[in-house]
């Protein structure tokens, strides 16, 4: 599938490899945008919507293979053989699969708050509790659906950002095919070992890169790693402390180059 995308080709004579932007869960290629801004001014940056997301098309198959494939159908696409990616959460995931699919294409792998692990908690019940309920009400306006949230989401970061998914009285992304694969997009199937340099950066008070069994899935599947902590963050890390993040990520690349 080839995705929507923006593409900002970088102006210097001896173009960097691209970097690309991959979002998570329920969002679009604009979440990493604050990340893109910056990254331009050194490197061409293509962020995507990753299928049943943002603009680009909707599809009942959804798995980090397929998902996968479709970053590499889109980076054909444009004729880039070279790239680095920058993946949040699912996109983060979506990103490691990529080194079975583009191994000799792949050069910069950096993963925002996701690790190589079939987690079992399901963190995204009330929210799918509360995009079916506006669904269902065919309501129109944003406000008419925030009213609607509040019924089930109490933290005002979260409904905001999947708010930004609702347009013109529907959402961008299609909730019933991201239901009906929850247990895929949660899931994963171990990859070989990458030996190549990867850098995880995870939020300080997120769960999703704290337990023994976490570091365990990351050191089996990635040989070379760096781990950095974003204190008195979430989840939503890049969001929350914009500016250690991108730090973290430009030195990394410029001792990776």
């Amino acid at each position: 599938m080839l995705l929507n995308f923006e593409f900002q080709k970088s102006a210097e004579p001896q173009s960097k490899p691209t970097i690309v932007l991959i979002h998570g869960l329920f969002g679009s290629l604009s979440n990493l945008g604050m990340i893109a801004r910056v990254l331009e001014l050194e490197y061409s940056v293509l962020q995507l919507d990753v299928r049943n997301h943002g603009k680009s098309a909707h599809d009942k198959d959804m798995n980090y293979t397929v998902m996968a494939q479709d970053v590499i159908e889109t980076l054909d696409h444009l004729n880039i053989e070279q790239f680095s990616v920058i993946g949040h959460s699912m996109g983060g995931k979506i990103a490691m699969k990529l080194t079975e699919l583009a191994p000799k294409r792949l050069q910069n792998l950096i993963v925002l708050d996701m690790c190589p692990f079939a987690y079992q908690e399901n963190h995204h019940d009330s929210i799918f509790k509360a995009l079916f309920a506006v669904e269902q009400a065919n309501v129109a306006s944003r406000k008419e659906a925030y009213e609607i949230m509040q019924n089930f989401l109490k933290e005002e970061m979260v409904i905001q950002f999947l708010l930004k998914g609702f347009n013109k009285g529907r959402w961008l992304f299609n909730v019933q095919f991201i239901f009906d694969h929850y247990a895929d997009i949660i899931g994963w199937q171990a990859l070989k070992l990458w030996s190549k340099r990867t850098l995880f950066i995870r939020g300080g008070q997120s769960p999703y890169i704290s337990k023994d069994e976490h570091i365990e899935a990351i050191d089996q599947q990635f040989d070379h790693v760096e781990l950095e902590t974003i204190e008195n963050a979430g989840h939503w890390l890049h969001a929350e402390q914009p500016e250690q993040v991108i730090i973290i990520i430009k030195n990394y690349l410029n001792k990776n180059q």
